[in-house]
């Protein structure tokens, strides 16, 4: 047997590696021209469905480097309002864990070091410079992928991994359409310095800030410590297995990344200039300085000190439902089929959960235990049924709190909203439900137990 993977993301490459152990021939076509091509974001929470999958498909060791090459966890999770003043606070330690191990914890995740692990050990399945266009599927069952540069490959299973624009979505469900949220985010990334990390409130200089402002706008900030410094070398403080593995990780030549304070903007498109997503460099800067007038100044100042070039802006959509489909030699995993709005911090982690699932059924085709479409179709009702809810989710809580949607309720909107999460704060067993709350997305194991 053998898979096409179309795109090197986090879902794709973990599904490859765990291909790849188990003896099945995979391919991984990528569009990037290099490695180190593209901005791929800044950071991302693993949550322990993520982990788990990473801990399913990863040998041991690249698994530990994971572990290793993570930044430092999080002590807090904050709500604030857009001067600074705490809403509610709810300690890491509060949120519920299923097990003990790694791969229960929520990990903090530079994405261009996770790029740079599921690359690692690779390099022979992975080709760079490959833009997919189309695809073929013969009578006797194989699929072939063709390419803009007039190239193709051959095999028995097509994965789309290609992100929420898929080619591949497009042309085998032209019907699984995204509808618009109307809000666009604005993000960016500050070097995190003695001077940077003053302007963050104190609650979350090590950890997570959320900041809800009059208007229904909602910004974050993430201080992202890594585990070596500014010279490559494992930082002070790091244990010697995990400065072992570090130091012979051959990925930290692609990786320079350094601590950094990662921030963003959600804002409704009403109040946001027309020309928001063609905005770059210091133009693009100038918006969620514009957009948070009147927040506090250290916020304001944050921004201002950011690097122009690390400012993106992007259109927050969602996946509409899709009824099921016949399986076929052609499925998808990750945004390429339920794209979600950032709002659980669950996209990633979902991709990632699809890798374990699809990794495991054609584990079992290629034991002979199984048939191909069989197992395709197993992994897609399940996949549609857990990524139905992260959708949904995600979806709601943009909406709960992108009250700049509703302009004419906002105000009052946010009034309630912030005696709501006043009240939470000073009743014990309201803030662990709130804890729990935050993990119905992210911790399948918890949820069914």
């Amino acid at each position: 047997m053998k898979v096409i993977i179309i795109g090197a993301g986090t879902g794709g490459m973990c599904l490859a590696h765990g291909l790849h152990r188990a003896g099945i021939d995979v391919a991984v076509h990528e569009r990037d021209r290099t490695r180190t091509s593209g901005l791929h974001g800044y950071r991302v929470g693993i949550s322990p469905n993520g982990a788990r999958a990473l801990k399913a498909c990863l040998s041991p060791e690249l698994f530990a480097t994971f572990v290793a090459t993570t930044a430092a966890p999080y002590d807090t999770l904050a709500m604030l309002t857009e001067r600074y003043r705490t809403l509610v606070r709810i300690s890491m330690d509060d949120l519920p864990h299923s097990g003990d191990g790694p791969e229960d914890r929520e990990h903090n995740v530079s994405r261009m070091t996770l790029r740079q692990v599921l690359f690692t050990g690779m390099e022979d399945v992975i080709t760079f410079d490959r833009c997919f266009s189309h695809y073929e599927q013969a009578d006797e069952g194989r699929v072939t992928a063709h390419f803009e540069d007039g190239t193709s490959d051959t095999g028995d299973l097509l994965v789309g991994a290609d992100g929420a624009s898929s080619r591949v979505r497009h042309q085998y469900l032209p019907h699984a359409t995204h509808s618009e949220t109307g809000l666009v985010a604005i993000g960016g990334k500050t070097l995190l310095t003695a001077r940077s990390e003053a302007l963050l409130p104190d609650v979350v200089r090590h950890g997570l800030g959320m900041y809800f402002d009059r208007r229904g706008q909602f910004g974050i900030t993430h201080a992202v410590r890594m585990p070596w410094g500014t010279d490559g070398g494992p930082r002070e403080g790091v244990g010697a297995s995990e400065r072992e593995l570090v130091g012979r990780w051959p990925g930290l030549r692609f990786d320079n990344t350094t601590d950094y304070i990662s921030w963003g903007i959600t804002t409704s498109r009403s109040l946001a200039p027309a020309d928001t997503l063609d905005r770059t460099g210091p133009d693009a800067l100038a918006l969620p300085t514009e957009l948070s007038a009147g927040w506090d100044p250290r916020w304001l100042d944050l921004i201002a000190t950011a690097d122009p070039g690390s400012t993106v802006g992007l259109s927050i959509r969602t996946a509409d439902p899709v009824p099921p489909w016949t399986p076929s030699t052609v499925t998808m995993v990750g945004d390429a089929i339920h794209t979600m709005t950032p709002g659980r911090g669950a996209g990633a982690n979902t991709a990632l959960r699809d890798a374990r699932e699809l990794r495991d059924r054609l584990v079992r085709v290629q034991n002979g235990e199984t048939e191909l479409l069989a197992a395709v179709g197993e992994y897609e009702d399940l996949m549609r049924r857990y990524s139905s809810l992260a959708v949904r989710e995600s979806l709601e809580f943009m909406n709960d709190n992108g009250t700049a949607r509703r302009p004419v309720v906002g105000p009052l909107s946010v009034a309630a909203q912030r005696t709501a999460l006043r009240l939470v704060d000073r009743f014990p067993p309201a803030k662990r439900r709130m804890a729990r709350g935050f993990q119905k997305v992210r911790d399948s194991e918890l949820v069914a137990s």
